[in-house]
């Protein structure tokens, strides 16, 4: 696969693009990476260098890759962290250009809005454009618990409350949704659910918890499904990326290390080495 993935980038460490190139690289796919950002780490750790790109620099880069008449090979394309609102706007026009050259591509949207306990951390103007008008634009969307809540105006408490979402989400244009982080009342202490939703089918993958509070597994788990459901079901897909960022996390919270052990467990991408089934719901 041929893969456009439109990022954030960090010199150290793993989120954005430096989190979801190489997963998706050690599983075979070329993948072409434009950068929203380039900061010197992630602004997790309260300071950083660096500078948001600008919706121009993004369309500029787009024509270059476009002028090399490769866009017809471009299987999907793939958004994270967007930076500013321009670069939103600059990211619909590569998602338009990639479906005109080739009409199957996919556009997989992980839509970077906040987290529980710590809400909206982008900036003003981002979340509505996401919701808005980015949603409706996208094949496939990823959000984790608090971005379901935000985009469907639904407090997901329950099974009824998921169902309700999912429902509001593809009835907005994504016809697959995968929720990466999901704790609600049946959720056992301890576990985490991640839920895909495709169509009238749904499945859900439950992991144990992990004691660690880390950036940059989100980026990688959604760059690790959109892959593998470019190449079909996307049960496999979910069972897939679930048992791989689960092996990373785990040998991340092993090391004791503040940032994801993404190259020293990059065998959990090809080989995973706990398999978690995806059961229909």
């Amino acid at each position: 696969m041929n893969i456009l993935s439109i990022q954030s980038w960090v010199a150290y460490g793993h989120v954005g693009n430096a989190a979801a190139a190489f997963p998706m690289q050690r599983l075979g796919h070329e993948v072409w990476t434009v950068n929203t950002v380039q900061f010197s780490n992630h602004t997790g750790y309260g300071q950083w260098t660096g500078q948001v790109f600008t919706g121009a620099m993004i369309r500029d880069l787009v024509r270059g890759i476009a002028a090399r008449g490769v866009l017809p090979r471009c299987d999907g394309v793939l958004s994270g962290y967007m930076g500013a609102p321009d670069i939103g706007a600059a990211i619909l026009d590569a998602v338009a250009a990639v479906k005109a050259a080739n009409p199957r591509a996919l556009y997989c949207c992980d839509p970077v809005i906040g987290d529980v306990g710590r809400g909206i951390f982008v900036q003003p103007g981002i979340p509505e454009m996401i919701r808005d008008v980015v949603l409706p634009r996208a094949d496939i969307i990823t959000p984790n618990h608090f971005e379901l809540e935000y985009l469907s105006g639904r407090k997901v408490s329950s099974g009824s409350d998921l169902g309700q979402a999912l429902d509001v989400l593809q009835g907005r244009g994504p016809a697959t949704i995968l929720v990466t982080s999901l704790q609600e009342e049946t959720t056992p202490e301890g576990c985490i659910d991640l839920v895909v939703s495709e169509g009238d089918s749904r499945w859900r993958v439950r992991t144990p918890r992990l004691p660690i509070s880390v950036n940059g597994a989100g980026d990688a788990i959604a760059a690790l499904f959109f892959a593998h459901r470019l190449e079909g079901d996307p049960a496999r897909a979910l069972s897939l990326a679930a048992s791989s960022v689960y092996g990373v996390l785990k040998r991340t919270a092993a090391s004791g290390r503040r940032e994801i052990a993404l190259i020293e467990a990059q065998e959990e991408f090809v080989r995973p080495t706990e398999t978690f089934t995806a059961v229909k719901l």
